[in-house]
């Protein structure tokens, strides 16, 4: 599958779990990129100028080619590892790898995703969020049941090896802990995360390429 042959460029929010996705697989496919840092918090993805890329506000937003943006963190993942052993090729391993990225976005990211976002990033989120938190818990569980279920008869979500699938799935689950999530009751799902962690090319969520290059040199 052919690339676009220039450099990427990332817009990217450290501490976003949809973004630490698209790092991760960029790191774990040798993909060069240049790192473009944004703060939701603080309104930067809701400037004029970011929103002429990106209608929707959001990060992760790949620039794929030079004023053509890609959003959505499972997309990007696609795109960028499109012809590579992360990306299934047979029909029904990449109909399930898209399965679990679906579940993904639609039980585990919403609940996850926003439990954390309001517990460890807005100041007071606990109190703003309080009936809402009892809602994201015990959907979140429910999600976390589901994948423990999977992987206690295997070791990977889908085409039996790591894939993409892994990667959208591992981004808000290895920081559920953070959210007031107890993963003790989860033993195949907490083998599961040791697994993707020791896969070649691993980066953990708080790796940043300006910090790597400062320490090589």
């Amino acid at each position: 599958m052919k690339h676009y042959s220039g450099t990427y460029t990332l817009y990217s929010m450290q501490w976003s779990g949809n973004c630490y996705k698209v790092r991760l697989a960029l790191a774990q496919l040798g993909i060069s990129y240049r790192l473009v840092e944004l703060d939701i918090v603080k309104g930067e993805t809701r400037t004029p100028e970011f929103l002429a890329k990106n209608p929707g506000g959001r990060v992760p937003l790949l620039e794929v080619a030079p004023g053509r943006y890609l959003p959505e963190s499972n997309a990007i993942l696609w795109y960028i590892a499109g012809g590579t052993s992360l990306a299934p090729e047979d029909r029904i391993d990449r109909a399930e790898a898209l399965q679990w990225m679906f579940f993904e976005q639609h039980s585990l990211e919403p609940n996850l995703g926003q439990a954390r976002f309001w517990l460890t990033l807005v100041k007071g989120g606990r109190e703003l969020q309080r009936h809402s938190l009892e809602d994201w818990m015990e959907k979140g569980y429910q999600a976390l049941s589901v994948m423990e279920k999977h992987l206690a008869r295997r070791r990977f979500f889908a085409a039996n090896r790591y894939t993409i699938a892994d990667i959208a799935l591992y981004a808000y689950t290895h920081v559920a802990h953070e959210s007031d999530f107890d993963l003790s009751g989860f033993p195949a799902l907490r083998a599961w995360l040791k697994r993707v962690a020791s896969q070649p090319n691993y980066i953990p969520m708080d790796w940043h390429p300006a910090a790597a290059a400062a320490v090589a040199e």
